[in-house]
């Protein structure tokens, strides 16, 4: 398989190739207004969710949006909410919805990415513009002039502490889970866990194409519960509290332990996908009616992905 092919393979996993699925999606133009999670954060709801993080001395920017336009609104947004010193930004991710809207920051923005994800970025990232670019007309309108990302100011290995003034910010690599580079952010005093695509609310995990396991995205929500967050805040959902951590670690151990039965009764994938479906909307209503993502569209490369993995 080409590379590319992994790279739709790996869009399509997370359900953002298929028309129902962006047509579920909200607009990809974020609104210039944040709302208050925490008491040093406050989100940008959209496509994806933006975190902001301020403190006394700095203020933090997790995620960027697509594109530059998009980068440009976060940025306002923050200089409003910000009591001044230096503006950081950080992605959780390297899909370009989450990385691609740098160029909007201002020049002095202080960039910080884990190694990992720098390497992703590096890799992939022609092929995965180029992709958006052909997904939709909105996103390639919003990706012009998006080409090569600038190198971060900082890379880190596994974490970095940022001291905001009054407010911690810990950005955290914990191993691979939805890609191989998730990001994790964790603020003290608040207990607030920006949460990337790594925790989301009711939503089905989607391994993306060259991305981790569900074995290794298990291991990272074991060492994410021991924080034990007050707020979570995912990229692609709705906020929450730290219960969403086991829920979604006890979600994805009961739907493998089904898509694994059905292979040692010899289904296919396809079919798998079928009774798993119907396993989803009787045992996981919520989820399955879940408004916030294309779930009962992601059942399938969640099926394909637990049958690749037991290969």
């Amino acid at each position: 398989m080409t590379r590319v092919r992994k790279l739709i393979g790996l869009i399509a996993a997370a359900s953002v190739g298929a028309g129902a699925a962006l047509a579920q999606f909200p607009s990809p133009v974020l609104p210039e207004t944040a709302s208050r999670v925490s008491d040093h954060v406050q989100v940008i709801f959209g496509f994806p969710n933006i975190a902001i993080v301020t403190g006394d001395r700095a203020t933090l920017v997790i995620d960027t949006g697509l594109g530059s336009s998009n980068g440009a609104i976060a940025a306002r947004v923050a200089k409003k909410l910000s009591k001044g010193g230096k503006l950081y930004l950080t992605t959780t991710h390297f899909h370009p919805e989450h990385a691609a809207g740098e160029a909007g920051f201002p020049p002095d923005t202080i960039l910080l990415r884990n190694a990992v994800q720098q390497q992703e970025l590096i890799e992939h990232q022609a092929e995965l513009l180029a992709l958006f670019n052909r997904l939709n007309p909105e996103y390639a309108k919003l990706l012009q002039g998006v080409d090569n990302l600038r190198t971060p100011d900082l890379v880190f290995e596994s974490e970095a502490m940022l001291d905001l003034g009054g407010a911690t910010a810990r950005l955290m690599w914990l191993g691979a889970a939805h890609t191989k580079g998730d990001q994790l952010v964790f603020v003290e005093p608040d207990r607030t866990l920006i949460s990337g695509d790594v925790v989301q609310n009711k939503v089905v995990p989607g391994v993306a194409g060259e991305g981790g396991s569900f074995s290794s995205w298990l291991t990272v929500l074991e060492k994410l519960e021991p924080l034990k967050p007050l707020h979570v805040v995912p990229d692609h959902s709705r906020p929450g509290d730290g219960s969403l951590i086991a829920a979604e670690r006890a979600f994805m151990l009961d739907m493998r332990s089904r898509a694994l039965a059905y292979k040692q009764q010899g289904l296919s994938a396809a079919d798998a996908g079928k009774r798993l479906s119907d396993d989803f909307k009787a045992n996981y209503p919520e989820w399955a009616s879940n408004p916030d993502w294309p779930n009962l569209n992601s059942i399938n490369g969640f099926v394909q992905r637990v049958y690749a993995e037991a290969r």
